[in-house]
């Protein structure tokens, strides 16, 4: 984990000198900036305790890469809810002097630290929790009680209301009241109340689950049906306990074959739906039945299902007709549809062809048309998606593929239910079996909620402009969400309305209404208040950089399928120039132009900007699909792990024995430059989903077997699968790997590289500080930044 330093001093700044000639003597001739002085991450130490607010005013979070255990003192924890600047700009013209973008990053079902204190629930009865008559804000620490307490006034909307009588409390000296610290919904940011009957349109629904898994020739033929059925089966007893918890199952190919699983039948009876353009479903009462029910039933199909296809010879897929199928048969409840998939959907409702092989043909001709690949191929899928979030059912894909399936036409389910696609490319049943076990799992265990609203609310002076994430939007103001997790990040954009008052807070309040697994319908509540500013320089120590990376990302990503990369490139780079050149020509005081001068907080961000522009997303080269699954990971893509998706952790692995200490620590992070990268060494670098395991090609041979079981280069194979011997080094690299794995959430990929073949090529284009066919190198970008500062300055 990595940040920067968070107590600023006043105005801080980094200035990076040139490497020769007189101080002050203006750029001149190649790269004058020396390459020693220029800004890397600097890991961070021991986790630190972060308190919230302090003295009745926020404290700055720590960066979203570093390790931190929060105690919520009136603000939210930062891993639900930050703010790219931590001092709200008092107008619009500030805030665009700034260059900067003012938004919201949000994640109400984070994981909290272990820690860290629970989320309280809080149950106002039948009455439901007290708010604001007229904006409808939740009661919360920042809402102020006068006249004895038997008024409030909003934080939100400046609106006073009466305390209802029961929830009456008289004021101590201070002005609070007095039971402000036993109630948690006036001392916390974040809160859980139990939600009343008026906030129910239906009884909360159960926890439904059905499985949707592609037996066609090529699915059968790879090992992906296989390989999904095993998963499922071993997830089965992870599923809810109890009554409420249903499951349905369903295979298709160029048909549809559902299965009844009543318990009363001596096996599973197979009803094939061979209609594929008007879709139905058989028997609508038993495809889904009570998990306790047919537990057997389920596990002998699944069992079976592999072997059941193993002589087709039928190619085709009709993915779309499928998950419409699946979805009548869930449309009166809604739930979870989880689909694997290994084919281009090629027959039935929403077929789609191969658009990559005419894309690749007409690349030379047609640059200006490129990114139209990037695009859904119609609109039929994203009609059957929005009927899909209307009836709560959210679909998850995993893609267990070797060819092209069209990502950018089939995301479109998942991004508009709240679910998310999982790539295996090039599927590998003995590499990826593993990793799709435990993606699964994990979609199926970490904390989530269904048929959920969310809504965020902003104090006068500031709206929400506009939502951005995986959700389905109706009307303005809310968005829908079929399923909520954990691990899903909604970018909420902001825009001035009217002015701030200098010395003021400016609240902001998330409410996520959600069914949880059991059946309670709860309302999530979180608060943030922050001081607002008229001075830029404020403005530039408080800003936030990993969430400001964040949303360039994001905003990056949105951009993708609708404009030329080369216009991509160019707009994230103008962006990190804009707000250099305004710190430099307002806030900077040293007046040398011979220097390149960045605020403190913000020193890193010209290195991400260069690491965002070499990234699958934004490259010239790489397939259709690589780019279409890049822009959908970033689209709910949590604030920690964005800086790691383009820069990526580095270490090295063959001295693990050297390092004495922690176990479950990791070794130095190491910068993403070749210089670094020895012959003789192994290294393993991770982004959140994928790592790499690179050998030099003159590794000790002993090493190698202690690491790998094989003693040269040469023996490499191309499927790996991380194993644990009996040595200590072997222990120490599993070690890392598990600590990694679990910071990440995620099984995390491997593959290994080697020098000379493509795979060491891939791994060396993830050094994102060198010159490559990308783009420059890092001091190269510098010098490029500070000659166009340069220029515009004068």
């Amino acid at each position: 984990m990595y940040g920067m330093p968070h107590q600023l001093p006043n105005q801080a700044m980094t200035t990076i000198p040139p490497a020769m000639g007189q101080p002050g003597a203006p750029l001149s001739g190649p790269s004058k900036i020396d390459p020693n002085q220029i800004p890397r991450p600097i890991p961070s130490s021991s986790p630190i305790v972060y308190e919230t607010r302090q003295g009745n005013s926020a404290n700055p979070p720590p960066p979203a890469t570093s390790d931190y255990i929060v105690r919520d003192t009136g603000n939210c924890s930062p891993r639900y809810m930050r703010c790219t600047i931590n001092q709200i700009p008092c107008t619009g013209d500030l805030l665009t002097t700034s260059a900067m973008q003012l938004a919201l990053l949000v994640q109400p079902m984070a994981l909290p630290h272990p820690s860290e204190d629970p989320i309280q629930v809080v149950d106002f009865g039948e009455s439901g929790p007290v708010r604001c008559s007229r904006c409808k804000g939740y009661i919360n620490p920042f809402m102020k009680f006068i006249d004895q307490g038997r008024k409030f006034i909003c934080n939100l909307c400046g609106f006073t209301d009466d305390t209802p009588r029961d929830y009456h409390c008289n004021l101590g000296p201070d002005g609070r009241r007095r039971d402000a610290d036993e109630r948690p919904e006036l001392c916390r940011g974040t809160v859980e109340f139990v939600a009343s009957k008026e906030y129910m349109v239906r009884d909360p629904m159960p926890a439904i689950y059905f499985f949707l898994i592609d037996v066609s020739m090529n699915a059968i033929q790879t090992g992906a049906t296989a390989a999904a059925c095993s998963a499922i089966n071993q997830v089965i007893s992870d599923l809810p306990e109890g009554p409420r918890t249903l499951v349905g199952i369903a295979t298709f190919d160029s048909t549809i074959h559902f299965y009844n699983l009543k318990r009363a039948l001596q096996q599973p009876l197979m009803l094939i739906v061979p209609d594929i353009q008007d879709v139905y479903t058989p028997l609508q009462t038993d495809v889904i039945v009570q998990l306790s029910e047919c537990r057997q039933h389920l596990e002998l199909l699944l069992e079976n299902i592999p072997t059941m296809f193993q002589s087709s010879k039928t190619a085709e897929s009709c993915f779309g007709a499928a998950i419409k199928a699946a979805f009548l048969a869930m449309k009166s409840t809604g739930g979870k549809l989880l689909v694997f998939q290994s084919v281009l959907p090629s027959v039935g409702i929403g077929a789609l062809s191969s658009r990559e092989a005419e894309g690749r043909t007409n690349i030379s001709a047609g640059e200006k048309e490129a990114h139209k690949l990037l695009q859904p191929a119609d609109k039929i899928l994203k009609t059957m998606a929005i009927e899909f979030a209307e009836y709560q059912v959210c679909v998850d894909v995993f893609v267990t593929t070797q060819t092209y399936v069209d990502i950018a036409s089939i995301s479109v389910i998942p991004k508009t239910t709240g679910g998310q696609v999982y790539y295996y490319y090039p599927f590998s049943a003995v590499s990826d079996s593993a990793k799709l076990y435990n993606d699964l799992r994990w979609n199926i265990t970490r904390p989530q909620g269904f048929e959920a609203v969310m809504r965020v609310r902003c104090s006068q002076g500031i709206q929400v402009q506009d939502y951005s994430g995986n959700f389905c939007k109706r009307i303005p103001t809310d968005i829908d969400l079929p399923g909520i997790d954990c691990d899903k990040c909604i970018l909420v954009t902001l825009k001035h309305d009217d002015k701030l008052q200098d010395g003021s807070e400016c609240g902001f309040q998330c409410a996520l209404l959600y069914t949880t697994v059991y059946g309670q319908r709860r309302i999530r509540v979180t608060n943030l208040s922050l001081p607002c500013t008229s001075m830029l320089s404020n403005l530039f120590r408080s800003a936030d950089l990993d969430t400001q990376f964040a949303c360039f990302l994001k905003q990056a990503a949105i951009e993708i399928p609708t404009s030329p990369l080369v216009q991509v490139r160019e707009q994230v780079t103008n962006l990190c120039i804009n707000i250099l050149l305004s710190y430099r020509k307002f806030c900077a005081t040293v007046s040398s132009s011979g220097q390149l001068i960045l605020p403190e907080a913000l020193k890193l961000l010209p290195l991400y900007t260069l690491a965002l522009i070499k990234s699958t997303g934004l490259r010239n080269d790489g397939r259709i699909d690589d780019r279409s699954f890049w822009f959908n990971y970033v689209s709910s893509l949590s604030t920690p792990l964005a800086v790691p998706l383009v820069y990526p952790r580095m270490f090295a692995i063959h001295d693990l024995n050297s390092k004495e200490g922690d176990e479950s620590a990791l070794p130095p992070i190491i910068p993403l430059s070749s210089e670094h990268v020895s012959d003789d060494g192994i290294y393993l670098l991770e982004n959140g989903e994928d790592a790499l395991i690179y050998l030099g090609s003159s590794v000790d041979s002993s090493i190698l077997q202690q690491l790998f079981g094989f003693t040269s280069v040469n023996e490499v194979p191309t499927q790996f699968v991380m194993q644990q011997y009996d040595n200590p080094l072997s222990k120490k690299f599993n070690n890392v790997v598990n600590t990694i794995r679990r910071q990440r959430c995620s099984y995390l990929r491997f593959k290994l590289c080697k020098k000379g073949d493509p795979s060491g090529a891939l791994f060396f284009s993830c050094m994102v500080e060198d010159k490559n066919a990308s783009g420059p190198s890092y001091v190269e970008f510098l010098v490029h930044i500070h000659r166009q500062i340069q220029m515009k300055m004068s």
